[in-house]
């Protein structure tokens, strides 16, 4: 999803201090689940009363998303970034981020495109944010040695395993350091959040700050941690400015540091320092509220097809699909999307429906009663098809009745499913 349109990447304001006061920032609060446990950390989901990381008042879907920005931009035009940075973490939410990235980049081409993450799990995504054109990527460090970071993460949880102590911090280490050099390799410029604790990291911060040198990091930020009650480490006091300036100073030998950080919300939005989150609340909450986009807004019609002419693969046989848009009257192919894993039951296909959420319809051979009806509830359309793809396509944005294509019953309807394993429902 290559965009020609020509962007400014000095109006980031978190990565650049002189756009602080020019350009704003809007997060967009998609992804609530979180694949580790910081012992500083307490994310609250709908919580009014604190500006901190990990606390937002609602969550959106990746539509609502769509439309929130929308809405954003229309009453504050200055802002220029677009970022995800939770409640939990973007890429234990890997579905919605990415959806979320495509509507925007789609709608607002010239807008920076932004993700902060624990770095666990965003290596199997850096194609697709590259492709979509995300910029700026920042990863939390806090260690560079599993022997403290093990003091700093209660877990790590990869797919169903869930790893404690210094298997959980090896674990995490590795995947950090392997996604920055992938990061880099894709030309994404990359942001390093380190929390500085007392007594736990704040003498290793010179560690950290030469070890993300080599890995070409852009940007460090020194982060004071902010104690929270209700965690293992809400007894141990807040970094004074004294340390924190000295940490940085220190760790300005190696890296350019971030001294303007506000230490946002996940719902953030505004200016840095003319900040209108509060203002913007109740905009946030009607959006959260609005049903799936009607057909007519989603621009994009799926297609399941094994060779790229005809329709012709089962909704349960596809593992990825062709995405399709009309264009003046005739029809482009976007891309290919790559479809969820085969298995997992029911959960299958609501992640097909978040993948999918940009698309008023999918094309397919034929197709099982229950994706179909979960499908439909989140306004992407089914429809039995054979023949041309254009024909198909044609039939949908015409809004023609889908029995003017010869679509072959579906096997799992009929109780004549073959066990192909594919989950077809």
């Amino acid at each position: 999803m290559k965009n020609s349109e020509k962007k400014d990447f000095r109006s980031h304001p978190c990565f650049n201090a002189d756009a602080k006061g020019k350009f704003g920032r809007v997060h967009l609060p998609v992804a609530p689940k979180c694949n580790i446990k910081c012992n500083f950390c307490d994310r609250k989901y709908d919580c009014v009363n604190e500006s901190r990381p990990g606390v937002t008042s609602t969550i959106l879907s990746p539509e609502q998303a769509g439309v929130y920005m929308q809405r954003v931009l229309e009453k504050e035009p200055r802002i220029s970034v677009a970022g995800i940075a939770g409640p939990g973490d973007p890429f234990a939410n890997g579905l919605e981020t990415i959806a979320t990235m495509r509507t925007i980049r789609k709608n607002h081409p010239q807008t920076l495109l932004c993700v902060s993450s624990n770095g666990l799990a965003i290596g199997p995504y850096i194609e697709a944010l590259a492709e979509i054109e995300v910029s700026h990527v920042t990863i939390t460090v806090c260690a560079v040695d599993p022997t403290i970071g093990q003091k700093i993460y209660a877990w790590v949880k990869d797919g169903n395993v869930i790893y404690h102590r210094l298997q959980a911090a090896e674990l995490l280490l590795s995947r950090q350091l392997a996604a920055i050099r992938k990061l880099k390799a894709h030309d994404i410029t990359v942001k390093v959040n380190c929390i500085v604790i007392p007594g736990i990291n704040d003498h290793h911060v010179e560690d950290v700050a030469r070890t993300m040198k080599e890995l070409g990091v852009d940007l460090l930020n020194c982060m004071a941690m902010f104690p929270n009650a209700n965690t293992p480490f809400g007894d141990i006091a807040q970094p004074d400015t004294q340390m924190m300036e000295q940490l940085r100073a220190k760790a300005e030998e190696y890296l350019p540091q971030m001294r303007h950080c506000t230490r946002c919300r996940a719902d953030a939005v505004g200016l840095l320092d003319e900040d209108r989150t509060e203002e913007f609340r109740s905009c946030l909450s009607a959006c959260s509220s609005l049903k799936p986009m009607p057909a007519e807004m989603r621009p994009y019609v799926a297609v399941a097809t094994e060779e790229g002419i005809l329709i012709n693969q089962h909704l349960g046989e596809a593992r990825s699909f062709e995405i399709w848009e009309q264009v003046d009257g005739s029809f482009r192919k976007v891309e290919d999307r790559s479809g969820p894993a085969v298995g997992g039951g029911i959960k299958r296909w609501h992640q097909l429906a978040k993948i999918l959420g940009d698309c008023r319809a999918v094309l397919v051979s034929g197709v099982g009663p229950t994706p179909f009806d979960i499908l439909t509830k989140s306004g992407v359309k089914p429809v039995a098809a054979a023949g041309f793809i254009e024909e198909g396509l044609r039939t949908v944005y015409e809004n023609k009745k889908a029995a003017s294509l010869k679509g072959r019953r579906s096997p799992c309807a009929d109780g004549s499913c073959s066990g192909s394993g594919g989950g077809c429902g």
